[in-house]
């Protein structure tokens, strides 16, 4: 679609930021749509957004939509846990949120009546595509100002400036953050060079790890999902609002990375994500308890295909669905509780526990002679001596093929020559 031909009205994904608030004074200039509506979707945002938002889309005359998604973020994130979802060594966060987001935009656009959808990604991102493959499976037309009109940071901070546009939250556009309940991200500006080495001011949710006293905290999960921490039962939203919390003042879950985004760019990003480390850390310790060699083996496989799909936005796919019955069966025996250490940055499991362990301490503890079940140490021998045969024979056989040829090219083997005698 051209600008020239759209009308009716938009429903625009709505942050009260840099790049939303200049769309929609360009949804109405250049697009010629003839009414914008802004939707506000929560997944955990802190409160001071929505009220830069609110005020915004006052000052610029749109009529706001503010959609409470937070529980259906957190059932997402708690799922992902159960498949140690991460994406080059980070826990997915932006990922997770943007096809909730972009699900409750769609379905206020669809009951006002809105002939289009919007959002304010460039098109360099992965955030376009994850918007776009919820939308573009519905009827309406799906508008991507920044993308189509190739705009920058810097036009769009002057753009405001002329236009006397109310840009007053987060940092002035000097970065990209976004927030959500799982997690916090911070690019652009100098971060963008790789060298830099960023301000500590751009971390909000960790503290610089120092002579902090190290803290002990039990997590509890119930097939897969955690449920209580220190044995207090809580919901999804607060557990992990907990957890940020506890974890973030040790200086838990900072990541400073190169990223390869699906478009294959490679762009460097900071994150801060305490709870998400702490739980899937936890989780992941529980399930090498409980879980079999082969289905920790396998599930792995599994795990890094799920990731992958949440990384794209892709957690609707048949393939997703087809991992999460795999996931889901393999965590009804994640039962039970996990004891982390947090201290200076990190966080690692010191004790776990479960009544599906696969563990026998007997069979185990170099105190005990035999094993189990009849089984004696002696009986390893056997085992022992076939273990790495195919490999030692293969290497002996290697070894006399290298022979032969120096014996065939004149090596150590030849006569008369080799003892100084010359045969001429």
């Amino acid at each position: 679609m051209t600008p020239e031909t759209a009308s009716g009205t938009v429903a625009l994904a709505f942050s009260g930021g840099l790049d939303t608030t200049v769309c929609v004074s360009l949804l109405k200039e250049e697009y010629g749509y003839d009414e914008v509506v802004g939707v506000t979707v929560d997944v955990g945002q802190p409160d001071y957004e929505f009220e830069e938002a609110e005020e915004t889309a006052e000052a610029l005359g749109v009529e706001q939509y503010v959609v409470d998604a937070k529980e259906d973020f957190a059932d997402l994130c708690l799922k992902a846990v159960k498949a140690n979802a991460d994406y080059q060594g980070y826990p997915l966060g932006t990922a997770l949120a943007r096809p909730v987001i972009a699900k409750a935009i769609l379905e206020v656009a669809q009951e006002e009546g809105c002939s289009a959808v919007a959002h304010g990604c460039t098109g360099k991102g992965n955030d376009q595509l994850r918007f776009e493959s919820v939308w573009r499976d519905s009827e309406l037309d799906v508008i991507a100002p920044v993308r189509e009109l190739g705009l920058t940071r810097e036009w769009e901070n002057e753009y405001a400036q002329e236009k006397g546009l109310p840009v007053e939250g987060g940092d002035g556009g000097r970065y990209s953050i976004d927030t959500n309940l799982w997690s916090r991200s911070i690019e652009g500006s100098e971060l963008e060079d790789p060298s830099t080495i960023p301000e500590d001011d751009i971390y909000k949710w960790t503290e610089n790890p120092s002579g902090k006293d190290a803290e002990l905290v039990e997590i509890t999960f119930e097939e897969g999902e955690a449920v209580a921490v220190d044995g207090d039962d809580l919901g999804k939203v607060e557990l992990i609002e907990q957890l940020n919390a506890q974890a973030g003042a040790h200086g838990i879950g900072r990541t400073d990375m190169m990223e390869d985004r699906m478009l294959g760019l490679k762009v460097r990003e900071n994150y801060e994500h305490p709870a998400a480390t702490v739980l899937l850390t936890a989780h992941e310790a529980l399930e090498g308890l409980v879980l079999t060699q082969e289905e920790r083996s396998f599930k792995a496989q599994v795990d890094q295909e799920w990731s992958q799909k949440a990384y794209e936005g892709l957690v609707d796919a048949p393939l997703v669905s087809a991992l999460e019955a795999f996931v889901d069966d393999t965590n009804e025996r994640v039962t039970g509780t996990v004891t982390v250490k947090l201290e200076g940055g990190h966080c690692r499991p010191v004790s776990r526990e479960s009544k599906y362990a696969v563990y026998s301490e007997s069979a185990a503890s170099f105190d005990e002679e035999d094993v189990t079940g009849g089984i004696t140490q002696a009986d390893a021998t056997g085992v022992a001596k076939y273990h790495g045969f195919q490999s030692r024979l293969a290497n002996k056989i290697l070894a006399d093929a290298k022979k032969g040829e120096a014996v065939a090219d004149g090596g150590s083997e030849a006569t008369d020559g080799a003892n100084g005698e010359s045969e001429e």
